[in-house]
């Protein structure tokens, strides 16, 4: 499985080259805030296994206003070095490679905002 190239935004993870990416909508769970965002992320240039993560908070773009937080580059960066100590081996093919990341930092969840309707 491969990330779309449309709306993928490169990452440099300790000399590495990877390539993430968000849903730009939400999914009709993730816009009523049933559900949590998730992003993927794959290392550039091979076709080995996806990682997706899945964190805490609701989609920027949920339809009842709830806040929001961005996932940043620096916590995506954490969900990678976190993921290769789990055991995601992004040059392997395979099925992809899931996890939770529970826990977001401070500044992150400071810089929640509120997403107006519309």
């Amino acid at each position: 499985m491969a990330l779309p190239g449309k709306g993928s935004r490169p990452l440099t993870v300790d000399g590495v080259q990877y390539r993430w990416r968000l849903r730009g909508r939400p999914t009709y769970d993730r816009g009523l805030a049933r559900s949590p965002v998730t992003y993927a992320v794959e290392r550039a240039g091979t076709s080995g296994a996806v990682l997706v993560v899945t964190t805490r908070h609701t989609h920027a773009g949920n339809w009842l206003c709830v806040p929001a937080v961005p996932v940043l580059p620096r916590q995506v960066s954490d969900g990678i070095r976190a993921a290769l100590a789990r055991g995601w081996v992004p040059t392997m093919p395979g099925p992809p490679f899931r996890m939770e990341q529970a826990e977001q930092s401070e500044q992150a969840q400071e810089s929640a905002r509120h997403v107006p309707f519309g």
